[in-house]
């Protein structure tokens, strides 16, 4: 390192220091002796409640230098949790606007459903009356509704891709491009939507063919 010949003993895993979104960088780890600071961080593992070897360390740490100061014990889910505080509000926001849109959507999606099996009682009931059944008219309905949500769906996997790409710094452990995310995403969003179409589909299959041939 630098004009001094270094020996490498071991190599360890990537390890993110400061948060985590941080990037991963090439770093080494060097004895104490050779690069002294004057702030030193020990992590220990252990199980159980942390809180419970808090004194064990700091007695240890006396055993080897009295007049050495031991403060700011804190567990990791402590430190994790501090490190992701600024973004908390940010995602706890995101998620707040995507329940909502995810609800207007829905009930967008009845909306434009039953409005539709409205404005075709009329032509349901010559169906029906022709010999239509009761499971064609409501694959009908479905089935128009469902091609509408695969439109979007599809769409809306393309803008949400788009999207992840710049909150990458907000995510941690999932890639913006994960599959399994956009296709549980697109299983719930599917559910629904085929919920909303299947209230108005079951109300159109029992229309009265005799009434809905004189639906205006």
């Amino acid at each position: 390192m630098g004009d001094k010949q270094s020996e490498v003993v071991g190599v360890v895993g990537n390890v993110l220091h400061n948060g985590l979104g941080e990037s991963v960088s090439l770093e080494s780890y060097l004895a104490f002796p050779q690069n002294p600071w004057s702030y030193v961080g020990l992590a220990v593992r252990t199980h159980g409640d942390p809180g419970a070897v808090y004194g064990a360390v700091r007695s240890l740490v006396e055993q080897i230098d009295p007049e050495l100061p031991v403060h700011d014990m804190r567990p990791m889910e402590q430190v994790v949790a501090e490190t992701m505080a600024s973004r908390r509000l940010t995602l706890w926001l995101v998620g707040a606007f995507a329940a909502l849109a995810f609800v207007l959507a829905s009930v967008g999606i009845y909306g434009v459903m039953s409005y539709a099996v409205t404005e075709r009682v009329h032509e349901i009931g010559v169906r029906m009356a022709l010999g239509a059944q009761r499971r064609d008219v409501l694959r009908l309905v479905v089935g128009h509704g469902m091609r509408h949500a695969a439109i979007g769906l599809l769409l809306g996997s393309v803008a949400a891709f788009l999207a992840a790409r710049a909150m990458t710094t907000l995510l941690f452990g999932i890639r913006p491009g994960d599959p399994l995310t956009y296709i549980g995403i697109a299983l719930v969003l599917a559910l629904a939507a085929l919920l909303a179409c299947y209230i108005p589909a079951r109300r159109a299959t029992s229309v009265d063919p005799m009434v809905a041939l004189r639906y205006e």
